[in-house]
């Protein structure tokens, strides 16, 4: 059974005083995860120590870093590596949000160091993937995101790519409070999977967890989650309020 994933992304938001609020509204709320569903939180790096402290023991919870460094360590002012995120305690890290391409030019063979530098240390990358708004116009969506995936994880084993979470974002969807429907969501994510198929097999694509991140809230989340190879979210701003992020876990099929 694949694991189906509630995972926030706080991006660059809240003081220290309000990550702390929040996460202790959250573990106040009423929300449920059975054995093969997980909530993660990719919360601003300054605030890993806080929320592995506040998350730690708690059942199928976890504290995810926002991206990483390709590289193990040396000279490079500012950047934090993968194994240093692991010795931090947080075992998850968000890779080529369609923020991190855009705003700072990371391309798909970067985005294949940086996958294999976070497997190379038993870690799991929450591997983002999606198309612009001029895309999805176009109708070349399903080519343009295979391509991303095929150049960015198509090197690895079919023992690697079942420990890699996807995420596909709709860029066009985010924060701009369009939402692909229930059957666009669908349609993408059992073309992604078919992708993943075809290279590796049926029975290792229905291992692999594929999440919709695009405007995820919780009035939508139930019907979004439902369709079959839709595993969960990437949820940006409503994992920013405490009863919608439970709502949105409460969601998880």
């Amino acid at each position: 059974m694949r694991k189906q994933i509630a995972a926030a992304n706080w991006k660059m938001n809240l003081s220290q005083n309000e990550a702390e609020t929040l996460l202790d509204q959250i573990l106040a709320t009423e929300h449920h995860l059975s054995g093969n569903q997980e909530a993660i939180f990719a919360v601003p790096a300054i605030y890993i120590p806080l929320a592995v402290q506040k998350l730690s023991g708690k059942n199928n919870v976890f504290v995810a870093a926002q991206n990483c460094h390709q590289k193990t360590s040396g000279a490079y002012t500012g950047e934090i590596a993968a194994s240093m995120y692991a010795s931090a305690g947080v075992h998850h890290i968000v890779l080529g949000h369609s923020e991190r391409r855009e705003y700072f030019a990371e391309s798909d063979a970067l985005l294949a160091e940086k996958t294999d530098a976070v497997l190379a240390i038993g870690s799991t990358p929450i591997f983002c993937c999606g198309e612009p708004l001029s895309i999805r116009e176009a109708g070349t969506q399903n080519s343009f995101v295979e391509a991303q995936l095929k150049n960015s994880l198509f090197h690895l084993s079919a023992d690697q790519i079942v420990k890699v979470v996807i995420a596909y974002e709709p860029i066009w969807a985010i924060g701009t409070g369009k939402t692909a429907t229930s059957d666009q969501a669908q349609e993408i994510h059992a073309y992604i999977r078919s992708v993943f198929a075809t290279k590796y097999g049926a029975s290792i694509a229905d291992q692999i967890s594929i999440l919709y991140g695009g405007s995820v809230k919780a009035s939508n989340a139930k019907e979004i989650f439902s369709q079959p190879d839709v595993d969960g979210g990437l949820v940006g701003g409503a994992s920013l309020i405490a009863t919608e992020f439970a709502a949105i876990i409460n969601a998880l099929k």
